[in-house]
């Protein structure tokens, strides 16, 4: 939190400097109702922007601006800067848990297995066409101090795990020794060692461990003291833990794009047992509002069917009409959608819904 509070007012000058830009404030941490699924280290910047007629200078639009931002921050190495706008991002993360409107999830349980295969995902990714801003959700890269207890040697001295589980939480931690009261409250007073007994694993390697014949050992000779990476944030769903891959499609239709990743995701990433890959956001909703299309469709069409055939009394007419619908409709809509641009897409389809019932 110390850090990233000294880089915030930094991000906050470099946004500001662009001429597009009206005003920036920042919030930094996450709110204490926890709806927001984030760590303390998050910070989120509100940047107004000026009308497009009064931009002036090199950029047009918002992407332009955006990539250019995105250029001046890659300044601060191994921070991952997320675009989208305040109800988008509400949305998403109550859609995904992340802040992307699509994601892949890996599902499993140790997280440098977890990592490692999610940054195989972002490398597939990256190299599909229309993926875009493919980022891989930060969960590895907290130092911590790991005491690995050599169980040998302590059976020599015969002295147990937790002996030494108590002292280091002790030593290190702190522990009560009794409580201080103070008019009708009660407080621990917690004992542990100075400061510059404990900032180093050399320093805890100095602790010394008592015996069961009184002599006093090192802890440094009865475990392995090392600084590791660690976890710095879990992501959990469903009662197991993943990693999060951001992504957007840009320029191409969202269903082909990714069909097209996970055909090369599932030949290229090989999961250990136990391991599974969810693809979800807006292809999830795209992908079950198909479905419920494929069942609406034809039952709509079998309904005017039904009701042409209780008015003409007769198959004649009615299979007609609906032959002529079938045949004229989606060519009159297909036509609208080339000479506009426009992606066949699930409002696209209720679209020629309402076309077919006119």
């Amino acid at each position: 939190f110390e850090e990233s509070s000294r880089i915030v007012p930094q991000v906050t000058s470099i946004l500001r400097s662009c001429p597009e830009v009206t005003v920036v404030a920042s919030e930094h941490g996450r709110p204490d109702d926890g709806t927001d699924p984030t760590g303390f280290f998050n910070a989120e910047f509100y940047v107004g922007l000026k009308p497009y007629n009064e931009w002036h200078g090199a950029y047009r639009d918002k992407a332009q601006l955006i990539d250019a931002v995105s250029e001046k921050l890659k300044v601060f190495p191994g921070i991952t800067f997320n675009y989208t706008q305040p109800a988008e991002d509400a949305v998403d993360e109550a859609e995904t848990g992340l802040k992307s409107s699509l994601d892949v999830k890996v599902f499993g349980s140790d997280l440098a297995v977890l990592e490692q295969k999610g940054r195989a995902v972002k490398r597939i990714l990256d190299q599909v066409s229309g993926v875009k801003h493919v980022t891989v959700v930060q969960e590895l890269g907290q130092p911590s101090l790991t005491i690995d207890i050599d169980r040998s040697k302590i059976a020599r001295y015969g002295i147990n795990v937790a002996d030494i589980n108590g002292l280091i939480e002790a030593a290190v931690g702190g522990s009560a020794a009794t409580e201080v009261a103070q008019g009708e409250r009660l407080f621990d007073l917690v004992v542990r060692l100075l400061p510059q007994y404990r900032e180093t694993p050399e320093q805890i390697g100095n602790v010394l461990v008592a015996t069961a014949d009184g002599q006093r050992v090192p802890l440094r000779e009865l475990a392995d003291i090392k600084l590791a990476n660690g976890a710095s944030f879990i992501y959990r769903q469903d009662n197991s833990r993943f990693i999060g891959v951001q992504y957007s499609v840009e320029g191409r239709d969202l269903a082909s794009a990714v069909q097209e990743a996970q055909k090369k995701v599932a030949a290229a990433v090989s999961l250990p047992p136990g391991y599974r890959v969810v693809w979800g956001g807006e292809y999830e909703e795209y992908t079950a509002s198909r479905a419920q299309l494929q069942l609406i469709l034809p039952v709509t069409l079998t309904l005017i069917f039904v009701i042409l055939f209780a008015l003409y009394n007769n198959f004649k007419f009615p299979f007609i009409t609906v032959a002529g619908v079938v045949l004229s409709a989606p060519i009159g809509g297909l036509l609208a959608l080339e000479l506009s641009g426009t992606p066949f897409s699930v409002s696209s389809g209720i679209g020629f819904l309402a076309l077919f019932g006119v």
